[in-house]
């Protein structure tokens, strides 16, 4: 982690007793190494589920509206096929985004023992969290949905219940894209079913009545449009800010960069992993995110 310049003194506390580690107590009961996690906030979860619905309703409508009751074998097999291939990946990006610890700082490591043992030489300071009683690396920010600082937080989703962070912004990446491709590929479906109800009879292209088939349609139509919009900005800005090396957050505040300029090739690796490989657009391939610093909270 790079170092912060030492005349940067805002929330910046050089000595061991000024840091007041006797109000930092860990954790008394951490949590195992394994632990899934997960973030219990109502509106997050209830976000979740809606996410889940709705991908589960385009799937309903494009095989029971309009690729099983189609006649033509070969067109349903294939975009059956393409389709739900597109939404299972989807929806495993979206529970590796939600299940995976973003880059949580150890919560309550502010304490005498742990200050000493960074051996801080005159000159040299560190950030302390007041919210969670943390000691915080460079490019940290505080989530106050997680309660929890998060190393290189670019914004907390509400739609995937977790901050999207250092370890997990690979998986919210893969989620937006693969979203915006299946709403894609709905609405070009549901383009060609209208124009084959027009060319036929509407009682032989679906099995439901008419009017219930073009009120299923029309509701997948504007989903689709909704989020094929939506997740292609969010997927542009993750991608441009993944290249740029300079977060969400970072952005909004106008953070002065003190961390050194790479290629945005080697950006892209340092998030999606290390060489190019087609685990890049696997939710199931975890990318090699390097050791810990252990100077990465000092100056």
């Amino acid at each position: 982690m790079m170092l912060i310049p030492a005349h940067h003194f805002r929330d910046i506390e050089r000595k061991p007793e000024y840091l007041q580690p006797e109000k930092c107590v860990p954790p008394p009961h951490p949590s195992p190494v394994g632990t899934m996690w997960f973030i219990r906030d109502g509106c997050g979860i209830a976000c979740a589920v809606v996410t889940w619905f709705l991908v589960l309703y385009a799937e309903f409508v494009v095989l029971f509206v309009m690729l099983i009751p189609s006649r033509d074998y070969v067109y349903s097999i294939i975009n059956g096929i393409m389709f739900n291939l597109l939404a299972f990946l989807a929806l495993a990006s979206h529970c590796r985004a939600m299940l995976t610890d973003p880059g949580a700082v150890p919560k309550g490591n502010a304490t005498k023992e742990f200050i000493e043992s960074l051996q801080l030489k005159p000159g040299q300071v560190v950030y302390k969290c007041p919210k969670c009683c943390s000691i915080k690396p460079d490019r940290a920010h505080h989530c106050s949905v997680c309660k929890r600082c998060i190393r290189k937080m670019d914004h907390h989703c509400p739609w995937v219940n977790n901050c999207v962070g250092e370890n997990n912004q690979k998986y919210f990446v893969l989620f937006t894209m693969y979203i915006a491709l299946i709403s894609l590929h709905a609405l070009i479906m549901v383009g060609f079913h209208f124009l084959h109800c027009f060319e036929e009879d509407w009682t032989k292209c679906s099995s439901f009545s008419p009017p219930t088939t073009v009120i299923l349609l029309i509701l997948l139509c504007f989903e689709g449009l909704l989020f094929l919009i939506f997740t292609s900005v969010m997927f542009g800005t993750q991608v441009h800010s993944i290249c740029t090396d300079e977060t969400g957050i970072e952005q909004l505040k106008k953070e002065e960069r003190r961390w050194a300029k790479k290629t945005k090739w080697m950006n892209m690796k340092a998030v999606f992993g290390h060489p190019f490989s087609l685990g890049w657009a696997s939710p199931f391939a975890t990318p090699d995110q390097g050791k810990a610093d252990p100077y990465q909270y000092v100056v």
